[in-house]
């Protein structure tokens, strides 16, 4: 018979205690191997426990479902190296290419005022279509862009500081309106993603120039989101003074790109964010094993040098 698992919300300044709650989920969660072996440290448990009020049963079986998850989403093989994999990938890979190429969700050049990655999400951008020479056009986010998120997010916790669990998130409303609706489904993905298979790592989502309709559509998605992660969604508005000052509260000014009231310039050039997600694909390879595999074209001929490992590289999850 399973072992019941009968654990107690503890304090968080009770390091003692959560050491043993990080022992008891270890030897409740077995000999793991492989990718779940790297996934699955020790900083990862304490998040999955955090995540649970320190509860190991819950912690337990939220670990369990996201091992499941990884293992048929597959997040560590989304890969931008397109030439090199064009002929294996399937239509979730082009859809992250896409993605990649609208800009909708990018990493930023800049930090937070506690240096933790930013991650920058237009639902609504316009810009010159990709696929046909008719002028600008308005993309929405769609199912790709859910793909396109993990790889982000997977590459952001790569490329952590040792000393950083977290990142944060601007996410711009500029432009919405009922006729480029974020659909429910696609908030709902992404709301559940965060919270479930990536706990505490978002520290701070906000929400600038949401229209007055996103009020109504906001209540649908606090359905999804459990209390913590509602408590770190700031919504700000730009004739607000006071909204705006929280923005600047979490940004240094001159960092903050102008579309968030800052002094910043954000300008999106997708040959060069590329060429970054090229350097993360690197270090995602060498840190899963797939550098080998890498390293070899698709006639089996070695391929060019890839660069040295780095010193070292966070877990994901």
């Amino acid at each position: 018979m399973l072992r019941r698992w009968r654990s107690q919300p503890i304090k968080e300044d009770d390091s003692s205690s959560q050491d043993a709650k990080v022992e008891e989920l270890s030897a409740g969660l077995g000999t793991l191997s492989g990718r779940n072996a790297k996934v699955c440290t020790d900083a990862c448990l304490r998040r999955y426990l955090e995540a649970r009020n320190w509860n190991v049963e819950k912690a337990k079986k939220m670990l369990e479902e996201t091992l499941k998850w990884r293992s048929i989403f597959k997040p560590e093989e989304i890969h931008e190296l397109l030439n090199l994999f064009a002929p294996r990938l399937g239509s979730s890979q082009h859809e992250v290419a896409h993605e990649g190429e609208t800009g909708k969700v990018s990493r930023a050049n800049f930090h937070d005022r506690m240096g933790r990655p930013v991650l920058i999400m237009r639902p609504v951008i316009t810009q010159p279509s990709i696929l046909f020479s008719a002028g600008p056009q308005k993309t929405v986010a769609g199912e790709g862009n859910i793909s396109h998120l993990v790889y982000l997010l997977e590459n952001a916790i790569l490329n952590l500081p040792e000393d950083q669990e977290q990142m944060s998130w601007l996410v711009d409303f500029t432009g919405w309106s009922i006729n480029t609706n974020v659909p429910i489904k696609i908030a709902r993905d992404i709301i559940y993603t965060l919270q479930n298979h990536y706990p505490e790592r978002l520290a701070i989502i906000i929400l600038y120039n949401p229209p007055r309709i996103f009020e109504a559509f906001h209540k649908i998605v606090k359905y999804f989101a459990d209390q913590k992660t509602s408590q770190k969604i700031k919504f700000v508005y730009p004739n607000k003074k006071a909204s705006v000052e929280i923005v600047k509260s979490f940004f240094d000014n001159e960092n903050l790109p102008s579309e968030f009231g800052g002094n910043g310039t954000l300008k999106y050039d997708h040959e060069e964010f590329s060429k970054l997600m090229v350097q993360d694909d690197v270090k995602t390879a060498k840190f899963w094993g797939f550098d080998k595999e890498q390293s070899r074209g698709l006639n089996g001929h070695v391929g060019a040098e890839v660069a040295p490992k780095p010193a070292s590289l966070a877990p994901p999850c």
